[in-house]
């Protein structure tokens, strides 16, 4: 093992590592309480913000962007909600760093180099996938929810024969109408955020995977019709019954799973030309 690549010096007794992962606890905590309380006092445009694709699909049917809460304290724990969500959001470069400055220690130093990049993608990635929820899928996802009220009776008028695709209870009988409920509204928001933000975390786990030894890149392409068909049954689990979000859901995750397998491929060729260049494999041999 090269000079380089060793484990840190500052090894310790198991009382000082004790009361390091004390300290560190303490300040990831002191950051995460901080970041609530910083939040609270923006949650009401945070929450004006989540709920924005909702609030355009009711502008654009004619009706008023509000939402109602049906219990006194409904929208207060719904602001502690949002303050706790982006406390921990704006709180996790202190959490992570604090995280890493008691893992690195013990970490060979190729190891660190290794780990590292990971830890800035994950976040990356999972704020695109959270982004591309708000702004593509949950002004869908609201679209269909709230014009399935409207269509289905629609529907029914056109089937009974009337020639025509208007709602029949438009003029005369029973009315279905929306009021958003806060809590619930935040609710559905934030599935669709987190569902893909965690999503776009494959090219991040696969990576990892693939650096362990867990997989490989011809293991992932043999296997490509299999992972169709579970990136189509989680399309449909985590998005609404509408083809056009499940297959924007399936476009984004398969073309990551298509990058997950570049990327492993890419780990293999680096670990295969350090093993050659310290003579544990030969030339032309792979791994």
């Amino acid at each position: 093992m090269s000079t380089d690549d060793q484990i840190d010096d500052s090894a310790a007794p198991l009382i000082e590592h004790l009361a390091e992962l004390r300290t560190r606890l303490i300040r990831s905590v002191m950051a995460f309480m901080v970041g609530m309380v910083v939040m609270f006092v923006v949650a009401e445009p945070i929450l004006e913000f989540i709920s924005e694709p909702l609030a355009n699909v009711l502008r654009n049917r004619g009706e008023d962007p509000r939402l109602i809460f049906t219990a006194p304290q409904e929208k207060f724990f719904v602001l502690i909600r949002i303050s706790i969500i982006m406390g921990f959001a704006v709180s996790f470069p202190i959490i992570a760093h604090q995280l890493w400055r008691f893992v690195a220690p013990g970490l060979y130093k190729s190891e660190q180099n290794a780990i590292l990049p990971f830890l800035i993608a994950s976040p990356a990635l999972f704020f695109v996938g959270a982004s591309f929820a708000h702004y593509v899928v949950t002004p869908l996802a609201m679209n269909f929810f709230i014009g399935f009220s409207d269509a289905i009776p629609a529907l029914a008028n056109l089937i009974a024969g009337d020639g025509t695709f208007e709602n029949p209870n438009a003029d005369e009988g029973l009315q279905t109408v929306f009021l958003g409920s806060v809590r619930e509204s935040l609710d559905l928001a934030l599935k669709f955020i987190f569902a893909f933000g965690l999503c776009f975390q494959l090219p991040v786990l696969l990576t990892l995977m693939g650096k362990a030894g867990l997989v490989t890149a011809e293991g992932l392409g043999s296997v490509r019709k299999w992972a169709v068909v579970g990136i189509l049954t989680l399309a449909a689990l985590v998005t609404p019954p509408d083809v056009v979000t499940q297959v924007i859901l399936f476009t984004a995750v398969y073309g990551l799973y298509e990058i997950s397998i570049l990327l492993v491929r890419i780990v293999e060729r680096r670990r295969d030309a350090r093993l050659r260049a310290e003579g544990i494999l030969d030339e032309g041999e792979e791994l």
